[in-house]
């Protein structure tokens, strides 16, 4: 099969050591040292990068370079770290799987700057536009925040990370970033207050005294001289080639970027100036009475400048660093400290402070960077870790880090070498078994959770009584005394080995790195991390917002009974975390060597790089890919991927999926020697044979590509073409019918002109005929009348002085009457009946006349008045015109019911149930509905009624209970009876042989006393056809149970109004008191 040709063929060295022949360590770091010395800082291992640190910026990392390596394999330029980087990304846009890129190496080999190239590449590789680019502007400037706070010089790199970084960023299906999570591990925060010789603190203090405005120095009460502060007062207070003032500048953008608030920056400014301050705080030894020493602050001016900084009682500070509360038995009792114990106090209150502030502005960051919401996504991690440190008095700090990175090349090994081989027995691949060291030992050494150096570390530091470090070595040295990768003065002792360099308070570790010695010395402090709960309830008493925040288990409120976990377990339980979500994401590895201790260009060390990669396994790793496959894949996503360079297999497989890979790469002609079959993957050997299989894909996906969009073209077009023809049709038809319709309009507005004109002339002749017979007619008819005239004259000659008066009277007659009719019509009266005026007489002898037409015009009105209103209006005023013919003249109510309209239903029957089922059970139509006083035959009392008349009843119902009581017919009434007064009483004479004549006549009160004796005479009328008599005087007679009552009424001025007053003053009068 023809090789595709590589840059791989045509460079210095070996680009690829797994093709490095012969493979000896000595090839392996001559080919490294040849390739370095030519500035080629990268190489690879398969899929591993090796970069060796350069110590100076190399013309490798421009735009084009990126553009170049942008969507190209691995092998098809030369190597760099932007070909892992973008190996990684396209692997997971394209192929769904969660990426995790691991940078390992010692202190000061180019970890971090290899992070921030990664990190920037990738940002600059995905896509754009303006929410896209904020998410990338935020992530990338996260870097340079966490550098400040979290890294340092040491005495082998300039910008250390005193802390482990795992970033997690998030991509969507698109591969477009959405955001990201920061984890931190472990800040080395022990160098806020001690640091080794030639070492700087955290680089952020150095930057707020170079780069902070006067205005900001004066606010925070800090002056810009570093000597002048005891955390800061060192040998080495600034950088070569580095602007501390620049930076913080730098770093103010960052955090805008990231969205941090002007107070959030203040805030955290501030607790930066509180942590330096505390440095300077002076304590002071003086012996109390009883002897016992105690500590106090010399120069309170310091502590006066902290407090004000962070809003808190100078006392409360002062007591709590100058003393301790102890709870014994529930008893709490407070105790002075020593100037020792101040001390530890103070940097203990300092390293917390830094620490907790650290941790904020990790979750800050978070806030900030983090993906809102549920949104699937992928994910590639990318870890910047401490790097592997053998130092001159290795502490604590070291020893975690080494752990660490046990951890991380226990992965290494398990992902590259382990597992590998592993997998090639499992698959049934023939393999010959490639031996390497296995550091799973160490780190059970040191993690084990019942005999490990951690778990005894905190044994010790839980244990009650009396407990030093030198009790924690005791113990390491019964536990261990034994173990191959420890040793310690005792146990070497043991053994009969003198080592002069262990001396009574260290043990070493074989790390798979080297034998490093630690120190125990503050081992037992630094993993208990305690700080005084006088100390936190200080803090949390302070108004700084952020401070306050800080120190959350200072709140009074919250009663810590459980001891806190110490740092070592923190520690290891994070480290176990991380490794967890390591395993489940692809790894890519970059191993990072450091060519020399002096951090000078060009300069390589061979001793030092040996031993880097004699600890990395790197010659494991190259036996290991050069035995073994380069690309290993299930058969059936394989079969997925490249089922479209077959014809067999494309579209669709049918058979097995093994069988349709067989299929494909017989096909395709590799030899056979490329490739193995195991028992679920494909194992291809050479990465070039997989290169090839993804060119050919790439130029097939291209070419069905193009066959989708001709097909879809000529398919749109298709559609496109019948659209636009049935467009055509439709457009056409409408066009012709407009076009019609617009000539027929023409035609039509050219036939009617015609027409018109034709009309016209045929009008005008027409008229000029008419005029001219005219003009004949009247020629005619005066000729005619002048020769009549001139006849009459001549034969009544003889007369005409005769009849010359009675001619002139008759015009001056006729002329004076037509004046007399034209002004009679202009001067005419409204059309109301009830206006009776009429125009003055202007000629007495027409007086006749004017008499007449005023009574015809009047009559006229009054006809057309009563044509215009209603049959219910014409009914209303006969009963108005009865009720006048009934009580003009004779009752004195009578003239206040004229203005007011005959309702009848003065009840509403629809609306309540007991008014409608009255109604219903009266025959006949309901004429009237009202309520009604029955007067009461005995006592004259008066009794509420509901009256209802219809045009056959009279009927009287209870008001509360709505039963008929007295139910009248209308030939049962035999007259009526009232006063001539404005009361409402009115008498009901009844038939004596009826149904109710039994108990005499009826004696009823209504305030519409009018219309219902209206309605009523008329009711009877029409029913009996008679006119019964309606008796209307003084005085009144009425038959209560066959016995005769005389009823008076009396004229009164009474406080009851119009309402009458019946009294019975005997048996046959009652008194009746109207107004």
């Amino acid at each position: 099969m023809a090789k595709k040709s590589s840059y791989l063929d045509n460079m210095v060295g070996v680009g690829d050591m797994v093709l490095l022949d012969p493979l000896t360590d000595e090839s392996l770091l001559s080919n490294l040292k040849k390739r370095f010395n030519n500035n080629d800082i990268y190489t690879y291992i398969g899929s591993v990068v090796i970069s060796i640190n350069p110590y100076m910026m190399l013309p490798i990392y421009s735009l084009e370079k990126i553009n170049a390596y942008r969507s190209c394999n691995l092998y098809e330029l030369s190597p760099h770290i932007y070909a892992i980087a973008d190996e990684a990304y396209r692997s997971l846009r394209d192929r769904d799987k969660d990426q995790c890129v691991l940078i390992t190496g010692e202190s000061g080999s180019g970890k971090t700057e290899a992070s921030k190239l990664v990190m920037s590449y990738i940002a600059a590789v995905c896509g754009k536009g303006a929410e896209v680019n904020q998410v990338k502007e935020q992530l990338l400037q996260s870097n340079p925040v966490l550098e400040a706070f979290g890294n340092a010089k040491t005495v082998r790199n300039d910008n250390s990370s005193r802390f482990g970084k795992y970033m997690d960023i998030e991509f969507d299906f698109k591969g477009d970033p959405l955001g990201g999570v920061v984890s931190n591990y472990l800040l080395e925060k022990s160098r806020v207050v001690k640091r080794l010789k030639g070492e700087r603190n955290f680089h952020i203090f150095y930057q707020l005294l170079a780069g902070g405005s006067p205005d900001l120095l004066k606010h925070l009460k800090v002056l810009p001289d570093c000597n002048h502060y005891t955390y800061l007062n060192t040998d080495t207070t600034t950088l070569n080639g580095v602007n501390d003032a620049t930076n913080f500048t730098a770093i103010k953008t960052a955090m805008e970027v990231i969205g941090f608030s002007n107070a959030e920056v203040d805030s955290i400014m501030e607790t930066v100036a509180v942590v330096l301050k505390l440095g300077n705080i002076t304590l002071k030894s003086e012996f109390q009475t009883t002897g016992m020493e105690r500590c106090y602050i010399d120069d309170t001016k310091v502590l006066s400048e902290i407090c004000s900084l962070i809003g808190l009682n100078q006392s409360i500070l002062n007591q709590a660093l100058c003393s301790r509360t102890v709870e014994a038995k529930g008893d709490k009792v407070m105790t002075t400290l020593s100037v020792a114990q101040g001390n530890y106090a103070r940097d203990a209150l300092a390293k917390n402070l830094y620490d907790r502030l650290f941790n904020w502005l990790v979750n800050r960051i978070n806030e900030s960077i983090q993906v809102k919401g549920k949104i699937q996504k992928k994910v590639m991690g990318v870890l910047d870790i401490y790097g592997f440190e053998i130092l001159e008095d290795n502490n604590f700090e070291q020893f975690v880090i080494n752990y660490c990175n046990e951890k991380l090349q226990q992965i290494f090994i398990e992902l590259t070498l382990k597992e590998e081989q592993e997998e090639y027995v499992r698959e049934g691949i023939e393999w010959t078994q490639i031996k390497y060291f296995d550091n799973a030992i160490i780190c059970d050494l040191i993690e084990n959770s019942k005999k490990g150096i951690l778990a005894m570390l905190d044994e010790e530091c839980l244990r009650p009584g009396p407990v030093t470090e030198f009790t924690f070595l005791k113990k390491l040295n019964q536990v261990f005394s034994s173990h191959q990768h420890f040793e310690s003065k005792e146990t070497m002792n043991s053994k009969f080995i003198t080592d002069t360099t262990l001396t009574d308070s260290c043990f070493r570790v074989q790390h798979y790195a080297g034998r490093v010695t630690y120190n125990v010395t503050e081992f037992l402090d630094k993993n208990n991390d305690l700080l005084y709960r006088d100390l936190s309830k200080a803090m949390w008493q302070a108004k700084h917002k952020l401070i306050k925040s800080l120190f959350s288990e200072g709140n009074p409120s919250k009663t810590l009974l459980k001891r806190p976990p110490t740092a070592g377990s923190q520690f290891k339980t994070s480290v176990g975390i991380l490794m967890k979500n390591l395993l489940v994401k692809n790894p890519n590895y970059i191993r990072c060597i450091k060519p020399n201790d002096t951090k000078s260009p060009n300069k390589f060390v061979d001793e030092l790089v040996q031993s880097q990669v004699w600890y990395l396994g790197l010659m494991e790793n190259v036996r290991v890919r050069r035995a073994g496959y380069a690309y290993r894949h299930p058969y059936k996503p394989c079969l997925q991927r490249y089922k479209m360079l077959c014809k067999q297999t494309w579209p669709n497989w049918k058979g097995n999926d093994r069988d349709g890979v067989r299929a494909l790469l017989t096909e395709l002609n590799i030899p056979l020697e490329e490739y193995a079959f195991g028992q679920t993957k494909i194992f291809i050997k050479n990465p070039r044979t997989l290169f090839d299989l993804e060119d050919r894909r790439r130029i097939q996906m291209e070419f069905l590509a193009t066959l989708i969009q001709k097909t879809y073209r000529g398919w749109k077009c298709r559609t496109h073409f019948l659209l636009m023809k049935k467009s055509q049709i439709v457009i056409s038809a409408r066009f012709r019918g407009y076009n019609q319709q617009k000539k027929y309009k023409r035609l039509k507005q050219a036939t009617i002109v015609l027409q018109a004109c034709t009309r016209g002339w045929k009008v005008r002749k027409t008229q000029r005929d008419l005029r001219e017979e005219k003009r004949r007619a009247e020629a005619a008819t005066i000729i005619a009348a002048y020769w009549h005239g001139y006849q009459v004259r001549k034969r009544n000659r003889k007369y005409f002085k005769s009849n010359a008066s009675k001619t002139i009277r008759n015009f001056i007659m006729s002329s004076i009457i037509q004046k007399y009719f034209l002004g009679l019509k202009k001067t005419l009266p409204s059309m109301s009946p009830t206006d009776k005026k009429w125009p003055a007489l202007p000629y007495r002898f027409l007086e006749n006349t004017h008499q007449q037409l005023k009574m015809i015009f009047y009559l006229w009105k009054c006809k057309k008045y009563r044509e215009g209103i209603s049959n219910q209006r014409k009914m209303e005023l006969e009963e108005k015109l009865y009720a006048s013919e009934l009580f003009k003249d004779k009752k004195a109510s009578y003239a206040s019911s004229v203005p007011q309209p005959f309702k009848g239903q003065y009840l509403d029957a629809q609306r309540k149930a007991k008014y409608q089922k009255l109604a219903n059970g009266i025959e006949g139509k309901l004429l009237m509905m009202d309520t009604a006083m029955k007067i009461n035959r005995k006592d004259g009392k008066h009794s509420p009624r509901i009256l209802m008349m219809t045009n056959n009843y009279f009927a009287l119902a209870d008001a509360k209970s709505a039963q008929i009581k007295t139910l009248i017919k209308m030939n049962e009434i035999k007259s009526i009876s009232m006063s001539e007064c404005k009361d409402g009483l009115f008498a009901l004479h009844i038939v004596e042989n009826s149904s109710v004549g039994v108990k005499g006549d009826l004696l009823l009160n209504s305030d519409h006393l009018v219309e219902l004796t209206t309605k009523l005479h008329r009711s009877i009328l029409d029913t009996t056809q008679q006119r019964i008599n309606l008796e209307i005087q003084d005085e009144l007679s009425l038959k209560f149970n066959k016995t005769t009552v005389s009823v008076k009424f009396v004229k009164t001025t009474g406080k009851n109004g119009n309402i009458p007053v019946c009294k019975k003053k005997n048996s046959h009068l009652l008194e009746v008191q109207v107004p």
